[in-house]
């Protein structure tokens, strides 16, 4: 029980800061059958703004933690392969299937077994996938898109503009055609980055998914000594 609260608390951090968005489509959880989705969003979290956080939490909170995320530095950590549809709504908690038998395989894309057993029950088992199959099809999306070179060694705090960053994405996968990218941000802080991909894995564009509209945000840096404080 205790285990799971940090994946609650990382997985509400990110709802609000999405909530935070100034315009767009809101998101609707639809209760749906597995296998009955259009398309995946990829979501991309920028670990050090989440960790930058932590201070709110109580000492029973930080001990129940089970990540590595804020121990060593990280930049863009896969959240999540979420099942989504074109008109904004996605299913979620689809059926109750037992997930991988091994998850700390993934630490290294997503480094907290909390989220990656939330992940599972969440949106994994909206999909007719095997567990490890499902993994399997994560980290190939996560290992194929390419972090742009200005996030891979992040050691000061940036403002940059979203379209900016957008389009360091978009020339670093140019088989990514336009609109298949949205950026996600929280009191004009950068939270993730996120990416369309057909069921089979292939980019394509967004369908009524919310991007920041803000006019700079903020990229904390990859520190983690200083984010976990």
């Amino acid at each position: 029980m205790v285990k799971t609260l940090y994946s609650s608390l990382f997985a509400a951090a990110l709802a609000v800061a999405a909530a935070l968005l100034p315009c767009g489509t809101k998101a609707q959880e639809i209760k749906s059958e597995p296998g009955q989705y259009d398309y995946y969003l990829l979501n991309l979290s920028w670990a050090p703004e989440f960790c930058s956080t932590l201070h709110t939490l109580t000492p029973a909170e930080q001990a129940a933690r089970s990540g590595t995320e804020c121990t060593t530095p990280h930049g863009f950590v896969l959240h999540g392969l979420w099942p989504q549809n074109f008109d904004g709504s996605y299913p979620a908690t689809c059926a109750t299937r037992p997930g991988p038998t091994h998850p700390e395989q993934n630490l290294d894309m997503t480094p907290d077994l909390s989220l990656l057993q939330h992940e599972w029950a969440k949106h994994g088992t909206c999909t007719t996938l095997a567990p490890d199959a499902y993994f399997a099809l994560a980290r190939q999306a996560y290992t194929a898109l390419k972090i742009p070179e200005t996030f891979q060694h992040v050691t000061g705090t940036q403002m940059l503009a979203p379209e900016t960053i957008l389009g360091m994405f978009y020339a670093a996968n140019p088989t990514f055609p336009q609109g298949s990218f949205a950026l996600s941000c929280g009191h004009n802080n950068l939270t993730a980055i996120e990416a369309c991909l057909s069921r089979d894995g292939r980019p394509v564009a967004c369908q009524n998914i919310r991007t920041c509209h803000a006019n700079v945000v903020k990229v904390e840096p990859q520190n983690a000594a200083n984010a976990a404080q």
